[in-house]
């Protein structure tokens, strides 16, 4: 008896063995498509160009003149920017336009402060000659020779300015939206509109509109079984899934309190949205409306020349990386910390790390999380060398320097850490995509996902969507809207706007 059971066991441990040997095996023959979004990236000619596209002055309720929202953008090393104050398109910074309502319920909540536009020559705050020519910037040096040149994205424009909700989207390349007020909930109009123009958008700080920015607990934010998450992450994959325009989401912003969430949500995005053909780009940017956060988020763009057309392209086709200085998430904070510490790499970092989340844990008693852990402003920040893909090997390869990791996520979940990624090592943690971060002494650096196609990959949602975003913005926005209409109309919004600042 004790012998039949002794082969039992053996039979079932054979069996065993052969299941796995023939699912690794079955893993390991899986043919995948890998589209990388950098494939068209030339390492070594193309320029990395730091951009922000997402700022304000005060023309609507930033803090600071255009004039000097421009020139700390360039002290900051940005070669890139665009002006998107709320609800004002930008028809360049030498001009003073203004949304009249905006700009009066900026005055009320702020003061007086004037627009400031920039002028066609002069001197900087800092002492340096200057030229703006409609579309660059550029500062001389002592010797009369051109330090660099800064890029206008045209058009810019924060939309939905007067929501309720900050239901915000940032557009560019577009004339659209220039005067409006409203907008809450309803990210569609100016989505829908600006993309029969031709133009581009993003869905902006999106933990701000949901509330996730509000939850303590990293499972929480935008978990799949509450109802109002689940309504959140089906509209805007619903939007991402009609409009190639919108191309995707603010994953990191303004010190990263409001958006310590949104990488999540970017996930449950890639989730939805990958299987139906298109890819969800992450973008990053400062939203400064003071001179202390210019330097917190932003882009760097893959472009063969700092022009308007390449910078169109580069973002069309997802060629730029996110990147930011601040991390708020206590999960990802943890992460990185044990990852560091078992690589045995940035001791200095994973303990600064260590500190951040023992800080946010020791605030949950009081149930409002102050720390966001800050990089080190005077550090270089990661910067991507080279992408290859092999598909033959199944194999992506992500070179950095001033790194210290570089690590993979798939489906919201770190699946592994290297510069190297065997995706037949993985098989059972991939579903359509994966992406890579990677950490440094200066920042946080984000890829866009690649996007993966093979033979019993998730398949695309075919699901109705009704979204409730035009009724809430008929009760919302009412009458707000018809004082506007009526304000405007009369002339007396710019006649009070004359008063205070003719």
């Amino acid at each position: 008896m004790r012998f039949k059971r002794m082969i039992a066991v053996i039979s079932a441990a054979a069996m065993l063995t052969s299941c796995l040997a023939v699912g690794t095996h079955a893993a390991a023959g899986r043919d995948y498509r890998i589209n990388n979004t950098y494939a068209g990236v030339d390492w070594s000619t193309y320029g990395q160009y730091k951009a922000d596209l997402h700022a304000h002055s005060t023309a609507s309720d930033g803090n600071s003149a255009k004039y000097r929202t421009v020139e700390e953008h360039y002290r900051h090393g940005f070669d890139i920017m665009a002006m998107t104050d709320h609800g004002t398109v930008d028809y360049g910074w030498d001009t003073d336009n203004v949304n009249t309502i905006v700009k009066i319920g900026a005055t009320i909540r702020r003061g007086k402060l004037a627009v400031g536009a920039v002028s066609a020559s002069g001197t900087a705050e800092n002492g340096k000659r200057y030229t703006y020519d409609g579309t660059n910037y550029t500062q001389y040096n002592a010797d009369g020779t051109a330090e660099r040149s800064m890029l206008r994205v045209p058009f810019g424009n924060e939309q939905n300015p007067t929501s309720f909700n900050n239901a915000h989207v940032c557009t560019w390349f577009a004339d659209y939206g220039d005067g409006s007020i409203g907008g809450t909930s309803d990210y569609e109009t100016p989505i829908r509109n600006v993309d029969r123009l031709g133009g581009l958008s993003v869905i902006n700080h999106p933990g701000e509109y949901s509330g996730a920015r509000n939850e303590r607990h990293f499972e929480d934010a935008y978990d799949q079984s509450n109802l109002k998450y689940r309504y959140i992450a089906n509209k805007f994959a619903d939007l991402l899934k009609k409009y190639d325009s919108c191309l995707g989401v603010d994953v990191n912003s303004k010190g990263d309190f409001r958006t310590r969430y949104d990488r999540k949500l970017w996930d449950i995005l890639l989730e939805k949205v990958v299987p139906s053909g298109r890819n969800v780009f992450a973008l990053a940017t400062s939203d400064s409306h003071n001179d202390g956060i210019i330097h917190s988020g932003y882009t760097l763009m893959c472009m063969p020349e700092k022009t308007v057309d390449a910078l169109k392209n580069c973002m069309k086709n997802g060629e730029f990386f996110a990147a930011s200085r601040y991390i708020g998430s206590r999960e990802e904070i943890k992460a990185w910390s044990d990852e560091l510490k078992a690589a045995g790499v940035g001791s200095e970092l994973a303990k600064e790390l260590t500190d951040a989340y023992n800080a946010i844990l020791a605030e949950e008693q009081t149930g409002i999380q102050n720390t966001i852990y800050e990089f080190d402003e005077e550090a270089a920040a990661p910067r991507v060398t080279g992408i290859t893909v092999d598909e033959a090997g199944d194999r992506i390869t992500v070179s950095a320097k001033d790194a210290y990791l570089v690590h993979w996520i798939a489906d919201g979940r770190v699946i592994a850490v290297g510069n190297s990624i065997d995706l037949d090592e993985h098989s059972d943690e991939i579903g359509s995509y994966v992406r890579a971060e990677i950490i440094g002494r200066g920042g946080v650096i984000y890829t866009q996902a690649f996007t993966l196609e093979y033979e019993g990959a998730p398949q695309a949602e075919d699901a109705f969507f009704v979204d409730l975003g035009g009724a809430t913005t008929l009760l919302a926005d009412t009458i707000v809207k018809a004082l506007a209409f009526v304000l405007n109309k009369s002339g007396v919004s710019k006649l009070i706007y004359n008063i205070i600042y003719r």
